[in-house]
């Protein structure tokens, strides 16, 4: 297939006229790879970031760079990404042609289940905001017989992704009570539903604005970070304590809720939007033998059962909005904003 695709191509670190819509040659798969036509792409964090240059570097947090470092230019944004397969490289496998297919965006440091990412299609290759997007032919994954509009599946890989990353490296399993803070962005709203889906009791940590669409999620308690006290209001929300914490926001909450943990609790943290660096009483965490858990995206085995659930329709991601590709910096500013709960979708 020769011509050109409609792409969103970032061209350097900087402000929203660094990611421009232009034409761009439809990319040739090569062996081991395959050729997915976009049917939906969403927005994520990750994809205003990069364009920021806001991940820093190790002794230098101001440093422009993304969040493995030096990113490539041009690159064709979008770590979310649902479609079909049209095309297989040489030697593939030709029955994977026609297949509906749920992409995962990581790129790992080997291969394995357990491996960990190291890259994102979208930073560290070109992602999924263009008519076509080359993968790795084990990455994808067929959800042909799905329930889940095109639009859904591309909800889920990278903030379920992370979300379910989060719950397995922390073990949350039944009948524990898990702390998620940020509850209505787009890692937040999906640890509340795959948390809730598992048979965990949800206290949920959210605005008051969007307290309802949460509890809709499953969250079985709902604390409202703008009323003030967030410790004593998830003190009555669990007066028996917490088993575990899934940690998008950071900042002092930290310290102040690190407290309400059991003996033997994990606090697994995937992002740090209410501050990067932080004082914390190492006391109360070795003391009471509690463990701080790094969570950055998910490994093949985490996203495979993403997959299953994906294939099985058993969660149902929330759309919050739809734009088209060659819309991406309104898409790109009503994400930055905030006032929406869910995802907000591109479509090609």
């Amino acid at each position: 297939m020769a011509g050109t695709m409609t792409a969103a191509v970032l061209t350097g670190f900087g402000g929203p006229e660094m990611l421009q819509v232009r034409a761009v040659p439809v990319p040739q798969p090569g062996p081991g790879e395959v050729r997915v036509r976009v049917a939906a792409a969403a927005v994520n964090n990750t994809d205003v970031w990069t364009r920021q240059g806001a991940y820093g570097l190790p002794g230098r947090p101001d440093a422009l760079a993304g969040w493995r470092g030096p990113v490539q230019f041009p690159r064709i944004q979008g770590g979310d990404i649902a479609g079909t397969v049209d095309a297989v490289g040489p030697g593939g496998d030709p029955e994977l042609t026609g297949r509906r297919v749920l992409v995962d965006p990581a790129l790992y440091d080997g291969p394995g289940d357990g491996a960990n990412p190291v890259g994102l299609l979208g930073s560290e290759a070109d992602g999924g905001f263009a008519g076509h997007v080359l993968v790795a032919a084990e990455r994808v994954h067929d959800v042909t017989g799905s329930p889940l509009t095109d639009e859904q599946l591309a909800c889920l890989p990278v903030s379920y992704g992370t979300a379910m990353g989060m719950l397995e490296r922390a073990g949350v399993g039944s009948g524990e009570t898990l702390l998620v803070t940020g509850a209505s962005g787009g890692v937040g709203l999906a640890l509340v539903q795959l948390a809730a889906a598992r048979g965990a009791r949800v206290v949920a940590s959210t605005s008051r604005a969007k307290s309802e669409l949460v509890a809709e999620a499953g969250a079985h308690r709902v604390v409202h970070r703008d009323d003030g006290d967030l410790a004593a209001a998830v003190a009555t929300a669990a007066p028996d304590g917490l088993d575990a914490v899934a940690d998008v926001v950071g900042g002092a909450a930290v310290g102040a809720l690190l407290p309400a943990l059991h003996d033997g609790g994990r606090w697994v943290v995937a992002g740090a939007l209410g501050g990067a660096v932080i004082d914390l009483d190492l006391r109360r965490l070795y003391l009471h033998n509690i463990a701080l858990i790094g969570s950055s995206m998910h490994t093949p085995a985490h996203f495979a059962r993403l997959a299953g659930i994906a294939r099985a329709g058993g969660i149902r991601p929330r759309v919050a909005a739809r734009h088209a590709l060659v819309d991406i910096h309104a898409a790109q500013q009503e994400f930055a904003r905030g006032e929406h709960t869910g995802k907000i979708v591109v479509l090609p």
